[in-house]
Formats: structure tokens, C-alpha cells, sequence
């Protein structure tokens, strides 16, 4: 590989000219890296929820023409200037938020919400001088989330990539980037459910299966996966469902339900859909005195949370999280180890596996609900 650092590098990506049409594979020019930035040769990627509504466009910015993808799993190709803790040939998993390891929340031990490497949807360039690093016939084409990986070299900060153990298979862990890892911390690092408690689950897709296995693996005793898909309860109990819910077959409020079938509400609750009235529910399904609830989706821009003020006044508690309250640096390394030491299952996440040049399939596959996780082989 070091036979190319320093030169541009041409290579495949599937850019997304506008928005809602299919990929197109195409060849692409992609420049050496930066001051603290890495080029990576991306090995396996896979579609994500949020690839989708950023390529759908319908409630934001369209940032076009782009390369999406941002779950993915790689090897160091060349290091740009000051990177010091990556080289050539380093295992990683490029993340869509980042750890500068300088500002006041990296220093914190409460927050992983860095203040230079936090998410951006809307930018298209790298943070270093305002360009892309991709292009096609001296045409820029953007960057998404700073890690686009829908191409088989990418240009990436140091502090959005995860050096991880290199015997680690990188087509099972890659899933590990975004939504397994938002999922499963979101129980064990934010919701923290204690052995023989009960949880329930708002969202029974990659995410909410994610928390659920998080719930599992903690011991809880009773798992309860709410969702207006009946569909999805048969998969739910591969990842510890113990009982189904769906609101649409209830009269009343399924907080309501929820806190018959308990004796008084959960001991914990993790929301996956970022749908508001879910939301509410979440919280208001959580036992009084130490129920605790925790809001992973992300609600539309003009939702509102109302609820009565005694629900919190009675000792229940709300938190948000962002990615599970990992710093990717620090922390998705162990994430990673519990993979290899047989602690956390992912291959049963993963559903579907294509070609790169047939990604489209697996944006087909995630429009009809099909699945979990499809894996998009680099090198096939």
C-alpha cells in the first residue's frame, strides 16, 4: 500500500448523483490525506437507516452529488501529517462521530458528543480546509457524515476511526461502526438494567434488536419488543424478546398495557424509532421511584415532548443518548473484543451480503423492510 501514499488513488464509488436515485458505480479521484487525516481501503460496508433518509432528502439539506456510507470496517492506507496513533495497515472502523481526545466533552467522562468531530450532516467537506477529498474530472463530489464509505479508498479525521483488534473478521464487526453499537450501549451504558429486571424495547429494527440483545446480555428477566410490525416479533426473540406488543391491537395506551402486564411499569425502557408518541410512552410505561427510560431515535425537527410533570416529580427518570455513550476511539476497541471473546453476537444481524456492484440491492432491501444488515463486499 505505501507504494501509493502521497498520490491521488482512482477507484470505484457508488455516488449518489441526486436525491432518491439509484447509485451510480463510477470511477473517482481520491486525494492523499491531510494534516490528521487517514486514507482508508474500505474491505466491507453496510447500509445503514440514515444512508437512506440523507439519500432520500425529503426533510433536510440535499448535500449532492455524494458518496454516503458511513458503517463500514477498513485498512489503513497512508496517514496524513501529526497522525501519530494509526499506520499503514492499521484495522479500523471508520465512525460517524469522532473523539479529538481535546475538547472539554473527550475530557469529560460523562460525554462522548466531541465538541470538533460531532456529527454533521449538512457538511460535505473535511474539517481541515473546506474541500473534498473526492472528485471526478476536477468535479467535487461531497462527503457524507466525514467517512463515506460507499467507495473502495476514503479520506477520513483520525479521530472518527476505531483501531481495532486485526483478527477481528471485519464483514462481521463492520456492523459495530453505527447501529450495533448505538443500540446495545444505549441499555448497558445508559439504561444500566440490573439482573432479573424488566426492559422494554420501542423498535424492533437493527437498533432496538441491539438494545434488546444489551438487555439480554445484562440478565434481564422479561423483554418486552413493542412494534407496529408484527412481523418483526418471530426475529425479536433471537435477540431475548420474551413478550410482543403491538399499540395497534390496544384500546388504551400501550404504556398503559404495559404497566398492567408489570405490576406498575419496567424497570427500564429503550426507544428506538424517534417517533414522538413512542417517546412518551417510553417514559410514562417506566415504573414510578426508579424506572428509567432512554430516547435513542431521532424525533422529527418540530416534535414536542409533553408529559405531566409528576411523572418525573414520581421518580422516574428520562435520558438521551448519542451512539450508546461510546467515545469511538476509546471505547469501540472493547466493543470489538466482546465480538471476538464470544460476549456479543453480530452475525445474527446480518442478513443479506452483495456485491459492490449490486449496493443498490441493499437500499431495495431496506426500502421494503427486508432484513437487518447487508454487507457490501469491496472486492467481489
Amino acid at each position: 500500500m505505501a507504494g501509493t501514499a502521497g498520490q491521488v488513488i482512482k477507484c470505484k464509488a457508488a455516488v449518489a448523483w441526486e436525491a432518491g436515485k439509484p447509485l451510480v458505480i463510477e470511477e473517482v479521484e481520491v486525494a492523499p490525506p491531510q494534516a490528521m487525516e487517514v486514507r482508508v481501503k474500505i474491505l466491507y460496508t453496510s447500509l445503514c437507516h440514515t444512508d437512506v433518509y440523507f439519500w432520500e432528502a425529503k426533510g433536510q439539506t440535499p448535500v449532492f452529488p455524494r458518496i454516503f456510507g458511513h458503517e463500514a470496517g477498513g485498512i489503513v492506507e497512508s496517514v496524513g501529517e501529526g497522525v501519530t496513533d494509526l499506520a499503514p495497515g492499521d484495522h479500523v472502523l471508520p465512525v460517524f462521530t469522532g473523539e479529538c481526545k481535546e475538547c472539554a466533552h473527550c475530557k469529560s467522562a460523562e460525554s462522548n458528543m466531541c465538541d470538533l468531530l460531532r456529527i454533521n450532516t449538512d457538511r460535505g467537506v473535511m474539517i481541515n480546509d473546506g474541500k473534498t477529498r473526492f472528485s471526478i474530472n476536477g468535479k467535487p463530489i461531497y462527503h457524507f457524515v466525514g467517512t463515506s464509505t460507499f467507495s473502495e479508498y476514503t479520506v477520513i479525521h483520525v479521530g472518527c476511526l476505531a483501531k481495532i483488534n486485526p483478527r477481528a473478521p471485519l464483514d462481521k464487526v463492520c456492523v459495530l461502526s453505527c447501529g450495533i453499537s448505538t443500540g446495545f450501549g444505549a441499555t448497558v451504558n445508559v439504561a444500566k438494567p440490573l439482573k432479573g429486571s424488566t426492559v422494554a424495547i420501542f423498535g424492533l429494527g437493527a437498533v432496538g434488536l441491539a438494545a434488546a440483545e444489551g438487555a439480554r446480555v445484562s440478565g434481564a428477566s422479561r423483554i418486552i419488543g413493542v412494534d407496529l410490525n408484527a412481523s418483526r416479533f418471530e426475529e425479536a426473540k433471537k435477540f431475548g424478546c420474551t413478550e410482543f406488543l403491538n399499540p395497534m391491537d390496544y384500546k388504551k395506551p400501550v404504556q398503559e398495557v404495559i404497566a398492567e402486564m408489570t405490576n406498575g411499569g419496567v424497570d427500564r425502557s429503550v426507544e428506538c424509532t424517534g417517533n414522538i408518541k413512542a417517546m412518551i410512552s417510553a417514559f410514562e410505561c417506566v415504573h414510578d421511584g426508579w424506572g428509567v427510560a432512554v430516547l435513542v431515535g431521532v424525533p422529527h425537527k418540530d416534535a414536542e415532548f409533553k408529559t405531566h410533570p409528576m411523572n418525573l416529580l414520581n421518580e422516574r427518570t428520562l435520558k438521551g443518548t448519542f451512539f450508546g455513550n461510546y467515545k469511538p476511539r476509546s471505547d469501540l476497541p472493547s466493543v470489538v473484543e466482546k465480538y471476538m471473546n464470544k460476549e456479543l453476537e453480530v452475525e445474527k444481524f446480518i442478513t443479506h451480503s452483495v456485491p459492490f456492484s449490486e449496493i443498490n440491492k441493499a437500499f431495495e432491501y431496506m426500502l421494503k423492510g427486508e432484513g437487518l444488515r447487508c454487507i457490501i463486499r469491496m472486492e467481489d
